[in-house]
């Protein structure tokens, strides 16, 4: 698989996150306070990257899904849940789902 490839695939999915969320799935937002005042998507919760870890027993037996600035964080907090056993998927920039 080429590098475009394997970037594709981790950027781009077929999960509808808005369905995710109507359905009772946890918005969280990865990016520091500062980026998530400047906007966010309404219900969001913000849990900066570099706390997520420390912070992942309260979304234990829930889904989540994550979004940042471009996707690259909620990518990483993406494999910090799920290597905890959590649910989580990436839905990239916050103004997806907005």
């Amino acid at each position: 698989m080429s590098i475009f490839n394997t970037l594709k695939s981790v950027f781009t999915s077929n999960v509808n996150y808005n369905e995710l969320v109507e359905n009772g799935a946890l918005v969280i937002d990865v990016r520091t306070p500062d980026e998530f005042k400047s906007g966010h998507v309404k219900g969001s919760k913000n849990i900066p990257l570099n706390h997520l870890a420390s912070n992942s027993a309260s979304l234990n037996g829930k889904e989540v899904v994550l979004v940042c600035r471009s996707g690259a964080r909620a990518e990483k907090a993406k494999s910090i849940l799920q290597e905890k056993g959590i649910t989580a998927y990436n839905a990239g920039a916050w103004q997806n789902l907005a």
